[in-house]
């Protein structure tokens, strides 16, 4: 939200106070607290009729700190808050000489001279990483009444600014408008379905804005030489994030908000869907499995859209009789066949649903002041919102899924949650402005913690939409309603690309787009991208998506692209073992992988997969694509082809390849069994050695399929022509150099090591 007219003037009635000095510090070992006042005091008299502000400074971990500004501390704070389960006592350390004191937390430290004008400055390795001055620390107040507290943080030369979510805007934030306002708006508006107060820089470190409800960023866009943040509040808290890598500060965010489960690995296969508003029962069910199966494309899960519940009656959870009159019966024919079943949710109430009337009864719908439940006809006519600030109506919309769960169901698609009105009275007197946006994590949660009681720790798994700060500690995401052409493709990737970088370790999308139906080039194009990220399914609104709908070469391109992400299977488990245990995203930003290359800073058009592929999705009818090859020598996968980097590369390709790098002196696992994503990862497995150079070494870990852990490990050392191998593996496995054409050699089982020619 902007406040000033330019840089002279305030807005017509808007008021601002700002910090101006340090009028007294009080501070034990571990926490400091500034009191400010709004003007410059020079006699006792000054000390009267004016605001004086309370800054709290503290560290709840090593490498961060936060800062808590307040105007009228008596204020009723209702919630919610977002939960900071890496949060700790006594993390920091206050030291005072003279005026001067200091905050430190690790290697990050806070410093406040008290004899000078109002200043923070937050600084690593003896380095200035951001400042707040003199406009940096106050509260406004507009002649309407309201009040909002405000931050800002200098922004350096050349720095950059990314994340705040999943947005679909332009993928470095600097001289946006950005609201964390959750909004059901698709993938081509400023609006996103995933908004988080977190934004991560190139100079070191991030920002955490602890608000549930409404930030306002202004991101260079007011002041173009801060990051501002306000909410309408008599309390602003943040917490400055240190690095100084980006994957660093991703670690300290998400070890303080929460990291993500581990998904199970049978989802990392293809997802097919009946789409939304197409017409199906099991007869489409089974003419769809049957037909990938004909087709020797392997399928994985397999997803009923909106359309099993009756018409009009979202959400009642109860199967339509008419076009699935044995539904326990068909999940079971469709288990058998080796499918795991997902069925679409959300957290709406129709009033036709019999589950109206008894929700409306014992209370577990949102009501509005004078008690009435609220409801619209958007969406559902008549529909109302479950209120999961109420335990009692959390548990009756679990146990109306866990019937489903007895029938056969594995997994949600959690959809909506974005659309709260904030006209309404929570059951635990929750702040409406403030649910907005938490709704959702609510919703998530309660799902999947059902999950997770029902299936056990390691498969629960969500297919949801909407999230805010903490919600990645439920995957998987997907990128929601998004046309079907090439602009939206790109602009699903870089909205991925912002909710890696605000702390999301798994991410998907609609593979072929959402609204409309794709190009029989579109739809290839997608099916190479979409199976060379975290998860991917196909999925459409009114048209269907299976792969002969889009001709011959698309049921090939899909087969083949299918088949290689059951071979990388090894490989993408090991990364989402990466991503549950550091928050590090599967599909990386290439800023995040090479934050030192400035070339790098911008690109998201391409994106890492795990720590050693990088993959640059064609968005071209032609087949043309331009991508960035960093510092090395870079070999195809698909063709071996190798290409020495730093430099751009413009190539041209058909269906069947794309670029896909691996990176130098690396070494990608590939499973054996193509036809499944879980299989014995470590029987036959082959070690694809790339471009390593002598001097190389690498350690490979083959994971384990069902949690965290690992089943065999390689280590690899090149001197010389000589190549060396040890490993603990009991299982027969083999080295193939370079691409697909590359010379192989084969090892018997319980090699313990081995000491092998590179080739020329």
């Amino acid at each position: 939200m902007k406040f000033t007219d330019g840089y002279w003037l305030m807005r017509p009635g808007v008021t601002a106070r700002y910090a101006t000095e340090v009028a007294d510090v009080r501070a034990d070992e571990h926490r400091m607290t500034l009191y400010a006042p709004v003007k410059h005091v020079r006699s006792r008299g000054g000390m009267l009729n004016s605001a004086l502000l309370t800054v709290d400074c503290w560290s709840p971990a090593e490498g961060v700190i936060g800062v808590r500004v307040t105007h009228h501390a008596g204020s009723v704070r209702r919630g919610p808050e977002f939960a900071l389960p890496g949060a700790q006592r006594g993390s920091g350390k206050v030291h005072r000489d003279g005026p001067v004191v200091e905050l430190s937390a690790g290697e990050l430290s806070l410093r406040v001279d008290t004899s000078q004008p109002w200043r923070l400055e937050f600084a690593a390795d003896g380095q200035v990483l951001t400042s707040v001055g003199e406009r940096g620390t106050g509260f406004v107040t507009d002649d309407t009444g309201r009040h909002f507290m405000l931050g800002q943080l200098s922004l350096n030369v050349g720095e950059l600014i990314y994340g705040l979510g999943e947005r679909f805007t332009p993928f470095v934030k600097n001289g946006q408008v950005v609201d964390i306002w959750q909004a059901d708006g698709g993938t081509s508006s400023e609006q996103a379905y995933k908004n988080i107060p977190f934004h991560l820089t190139n100079r070191g470190y991030g920002v955490f804005v602890n608000h549930p409800g409404k930030v306002s960023y202004e991101v260079g866009s007011e002041s173009v030489g801060q990051v501002q943040f306000s909410v309408e509040d008599q309390s602003l808290e943040y917490f400055v994030v240190h690095g100084p890598t980006p994957k660093q500060i991703l670690e300290r965010y998400t070890a303080l908000t929460g990291r993500p489960a581990l998904p199970p690995a049978w989802a990392l296969g293809l997802w097919l869907t009946t789409s939304f508003t197409t017409d199906y029962d099991e007869a489409t069910v089974n003419r769809f499995v049957d037909g990938m199966a004909e087709r020797g494309i392997p399928l994985s899960v397999f997803h009923f859209d909106c359309f099993w519940m009756r018409g009009y009656q979202w959400c009642d959870f109860a199967w339509d009789s008419d076009t699935f009159p044995d539904p326990a019966g068909m999940l079971t024919r469709l288990k058998q066949r080796g499918l795991r079943i997902s069925a679409w949710i959300n957290p709406y109430i129709a009033q036709k649903s019999a589950m109206f009337e008894e929700g409306m009864r014992e209370g577990h719908l949102v009501r509005r002041l004078d008690g009435s439940v609220w409801q619209w006809d958007l969406w559902q006519p008549g529909m109302a919102l479950v209120d999961f600030t109420n335990p009692a109506a959390r548990d009756w919309y679990t146990g109306k899924l866990k019937t489903l769960l007895d029938q056969g169901v594995d997994c949600f698609k959690t959809d909506f949650g974005e659309r709260i009105p904030t006209d309404v009275v929570w059951h635990d007197g929750a702040d409406p402005e403030r649910m907005h946006n938490y709704y959702t994590h609510l919703y998530n949660q309660a799902v999947f913690a059902l999950l997770r009681v029902e299936h056990g720790e390691g498969e629960a798994l969500l297919f949801a939409r909407s999230a805010t700060a903490g919600g990645q500690q439920y995957p998987v995401h997907w990128g929601g309603d998004c046309e079907s052409h090439f602009n939206a493709m790109a602009e699903s990737l870089r909205g991925g690309l912002s909710l890696g970088l605000s702390g999301f370790g798994f991410w998907s999308h609609d593979i072929g787009g959402f609204e409309g139906t794709p190009t029989p080039t579109v739809f290839k194009r997608w099916v190479q991208f979409g199976l060379l990220s975290s998860h991917s399914r196909l999925h459409g609104s009114k048209s269907y998506r299976v792969p002969w709908d889009y001709g011959e070469e698309a049921v090939e391109v899909t087969r083949e692209f299918t088949l290689l992400k059951h071979r990388l299977a090894p490989y993408l488990q090991r990364a989402a073992q990466q991503a549950h245990a550091t928050g590090i995203p599967i599909m990386r930003a290439m800023v995040l992988e090479f934050p030192d290359d400035p070339a790098a800073a911008a690109l998201d058009r391409q994106y890492m997969l795990g720590d050693d592929l990088l993959v640059a999705p064609v968005f071209t009818d032609d087949g043309t694509v331009e991508y960035y090859v960093p510092e090395g020598t870079w070999t195809n996968v698909l063709t071996g082809a190798q290409i020495t980097g730093p430099r751009w590369v413009r190539e041209q390709h058909g269906f069947h390849t794309l670029p896909l790098l691996a990176r130098p002196d690396s070494v990608i696992p590939l499973a054996a069994d193509d036809q499944r994503p879980v299989s014995a990862w470590a029987d036959g497995v082959e070690l694809r050695v790339h471009a390593f150079a002598d001097g190389a070494e690498r350690t490979v870990v083959i994971p384990r399929s069902d949690g965290p852990g690992e089943v065999a490990r390689f280590h690899l050392r090149r001197r010389g022509d000589r190549l060396h191998v040890t490993t603990d593996s009991p299982h027969p496995w083999q080295l193939r150099f370079g691409g697909p054409t590359g010379t192989v050699h084969a090892q018997p089982a319980g090699t313990l090591e081995a000491d092998l020619a590179y080739p020329a």
